[in-house]
Parts: structure tokens; sequence; C-alpha cells
């Protein structure tokens, strides 16, 4: 008898668990399509609206810090709907996903292929998102420039 009462407190428990971890793999798959979609994507300014927070804090591999605000008036005065290929092809690669409950990690090694044929760049990138109305959105960021190992 006192073993059924243990597996009936126990059921409850496991369920919950098994449960948080579906939605935690949901979580990351998702995380990780909307990192790969944004890469893929990075040269459309409806992308980046919809990636990073109104309260975002970018530090960049040159020094400087900013927020969403900086990055969207970069795309002011752009042609829209340009047809041209963009100077750069980001894709991510080794992505790590971390899940503290509504708050995720991503770190991931950024490669940004130009168009002209120009050698490959590599950046680790580190990416701090809160879900917001179900939303996840990037609220820091922090990218560091891996040097070239060619000698030059």
């Amino acid at each position: 008898m006192q073993r059924i009462h243990f597996i009936t407190r126990l059921l409850p428990m496991l369920l919950l668990v098994l449960g948080s971890s579906a939605m935690a793999q949901d979580d990351v798959g998702e995380l990780t399509a909307k990192l790969q979609h944004f890469l893929a994507n990075a040269e459309k300014r409806e992308v980046h609206e919809d990636f990073w927070a109104e309260d975002l804090v970018y530090s960049s591999s040159a020094g400087l810090r900013f927020g969403k605000a900086d990055i969207m008036q970069g795309f002011d005065g752009a042609a829209a709907g340009s047809d041209e290929s963009p100077a750069v092809v980001y894709s991510g690669e080794e992505v790590d996903v971390r899940l503290y409950d509504d708050v995720a990690v991503v770190a991931f090694k950024l490669v940004g292929k130009p168009s002209d044929g120009s050698e490959t760049l590599y950046y680790y990138n580190t990416g701090t998102f809160v879900k917001r109305d179900g939303n996840w959105r990037a609220v820091a960021w922090q990218a560091t420039r891996i040097p070239s190992t060619s000698g030059s």
C-alpha cells in the first residue's frame, strides 16, 4: 500500500519533468531556427525588427556598444527590396543553446563569407534571449572576432 502511495505522488512530478523537457527541446529548436533564419537574412530590416529586443545592449567586435535603434538606423535610406546580393553571407556553426526558464543563452561561431571571395570571417557570438509574450528576443549580444590563422 505504501508503494502505491509513493508511485501516485511520484507520477505527477515525473510527468511535469518530462513535459518540461519536451518544452525545453521545443525552445532549443525554436531559438536555433530563429538564429539561422536571422543569419541567412541579415540584410533584411524586418528580420532585425523581429530578432532584437527594444532594450538590446550590443557589444560589437570593434569595441562599440549600441542598441536596437542604432541597428535599425543603419537601414534608413537603404533601398527597400533591393535585389542586390548581400556583401557577406552569414551562417552559424557550433550552436549551443542553454535554457533558464524564460531566458536563454545562445553561443555559436559566426561564419561570414564575403561575396567578393575574400577571406572568410569568423566570430564567437553570445546572445542572451528573453521570452516575452511568447516570443524570443535578444536583449544582450557580444561579438568577438576570431583572429585569422593564415598568418596575415
